[in-house]
């Protein structure tokens, strides 16, 4: 029988949670769900997590809503293989070259000044095409959202890269080949209501929103280090 709960799946040597879940059995609803931009993931580093009460199977929870201005992005990266399992969002192929690609990105960008953060989109063949997201910070009233996005592509393209852009090459070889700019909506719906549309079905009711001054989390009473919080002693 397959040992993992709240949508957990059975990998052959351990459960591959879904997101904002963790523990060794998916038994556990991260205690903090980061819903700035860009971001969405549980942090298990924050504190204690939220014990599950049923374990049915649940969805898995929307994509986080992200706001502000950001630039869709393709790009060709040559020293990688692509398998059919990276499609899946949710496999440990894709998860492991979304966060190799990420930090890439990440360290490409990291002093361009409005620059959030990125989120890999999907994953396709030849070698490796990725579609990934950049989020932005609000542009400066008459900025051209079109000119950044351009700049965005000639700052990929002119990062430095590997000399040697075999499969074995510690760092990816890459072409970035389009971008577009978009300006996201805000969605019509509450703090709260955001937060338990983004926790895992079975553990929604615990979680409420907690505003920082760099965006929303969602928080539960075993978070550390906000108000009310207490120790919940590892669930």
């Amino acid at each position: 029988a397959d040992p993992c709960l709240n949508g957990g799946r059975w990998m052959g040597t351990g459960c591959l949670c879904p997101p904002n879940v963790d523990g060794a059995r998916c038994e556990f609803g991260a205690t903090t769900i980061n819903l700035t931009a860009g971001k969405g993931w549980g942090d298990p580093h924050l504190g204690p997590r939220v014990p599950s009460e049923v374990s049915p199977r649940h969805r898995h929870p929307p994509v986080p809503a992200e706001l502000g201005p950001f630039v869709t992005m393709m790009a060709r990266v040559t020293n990688r293989d692509f398998s059919e399992d990276m499609r899946d969002t949710s496999s440990p192929g894709h998860r492991r070259f979304a966060e190799e690609f990420s930090r890439t990105m990440d360290g490409i960008y990291r002093n361009v000044s409005d620059y959030r953060g990125i989120r890999v989109l999907s994953l396709s063949r030849g070698s490796v095409v990725v579609n990934y997201r950049i989020q932005l910070r609000p542009l400066p009233g008459n900025a051209s959202l079109e000119h950044r996005a351009l700049e965005l592509l000639a700052v990929a393209n002119a990062a430095a890269q590997p000399h040697n852009c075999s499969p074995s090459a510690d760092g990816l070889c890459f072409t970035a080949t389009s971008a577009r700019a978009a300006r996201a909506a805000t969605p019509a719906v509450n703090d709260t209501e955001l937060c338990r549309s983004h926790a895992p079905a079975n553990f929604s009711r615990f979680y409420f929103p907690y505003r920082t001054a760099n965006g929303l989390l969602c928080v539960t009473n075993c978070t550390l280090n906000v108000p009310g919080s207490f120790d919940c002693h590892r669930g």
